[in-house]
Order: structure tokens, then sequence, then C-alpha cells
């Protein structure tokens, strides 16, 4: 199963993003022998339209249209439903046992995340009921998606 990380904003040289490429890089390695194929973090320019519904909207439109054809996809939603480290790498390792071939995770931009034109989620996921940045968030998110393969490998990272 392929992983993505589709997000809005670019973090190229902020200690978030060197964050986030490090925990990916390490999953990706991981990851192989357990049968996720790829990590891979794909980014999407924040909007420039004036109003923040209008951005929303905009950068929702084109992240649905980057999304791999029937894919998985969570959202990353303060509103979500959080998850421990060990149901979430439940979660991928069921997902991956049933044949999913592409796990989509969606980050908005700062104003947030409006619908995705034509696509169903699968679930809504929050990392607790704070507000966080969304860099921060896609950097949080890489480390529990490397947590996850670490659990699933059996490796000492996860010391719970």
């Amino acid at each position: 199963m392929r992983l993505w990380i589709f997000a809005v904003g670019h973090m190229r040289g902020t200690p978030e993003g060197q964050l986030c490429d490090d925990f990916v890089d390490r999953a990706r390695k991981l990851g192989r022998g357990l049968g996720f194929t790829g990590v891979t973090v794909e980014e999407l320019a924040v909007s420039r339209r004036r109003e923040a519904a209008a951005r929303m909207k905009d950068e929702a439109e084109r992240l649905s249209h980057r999304l791999p054809e029937g894919a998985h996809i969570v959202l990353l939603d303060a509103r979500g439903k959080g998850m421990t480290s060990e149901d979430f790498a439940e979660m991928l390792g069921s997902l991956r046992d049933v044949g999913t071939r592409n796990l989509a995770f969606v980050i908005g931009g700062p104003d947030g995340l409006a619908p995705l034109p034509g696509q169903k989620p699968g679930r809504s996921l929050a990392f607790g009921p704070q507000t966080w940045p969304h860099l921060l968030v896609r950097a949080l998110l890489a480390e529990q998606v490397y947590r996850a393969i670490t659990i699933l490998a059996g490796h000492p990272y996860h010391r719970a």
C-alpha cells in the first residue's frame, strides 16, 4: 500500500519540513519490508483568493484532483476523531491487509479544509482538540506514520 500526505502550503527549508522529511524517510525505509510501497508528500500552494471560504474551496478542488483514484482518504481535522498510536497502526495494517492500494492523508491550509468535491473520506483524524499549525500537523502525521510502521514491525521505537 502506498501512503500519501497531501498538504496545502510549502514547507521547504523550515524546521517542520526537515522534521517531516526525516520521518518520511524513516517510514519509507522500514515500510518497504512490511508492504508499504512508498510514502510520498505532495504539496500544493496556498490559494491566493481573497476570502477564506473561497481559498478553502479552491484548495479543496485542487487537492481533490491530485488524489489517486480509489484512494482511502483520511482528513486531518481538529473536529475529527483522535486515535491512539496503536489504533493508528492497526488502521494502517488493516487497510494494507485488505488490499488498499493508496491511503491518502489530506491536510488543509491555514484556513482549514472545505469538503473535497467528488471524494468521500473514510474518516477524519484529529491530533487532539487543539488547533495545530498546518505545517506542524504534517510533521506530526509523518511521525505517527513512522511510529505506526515501527509498531507493525515490532521495532523498539514505540515503547508504550
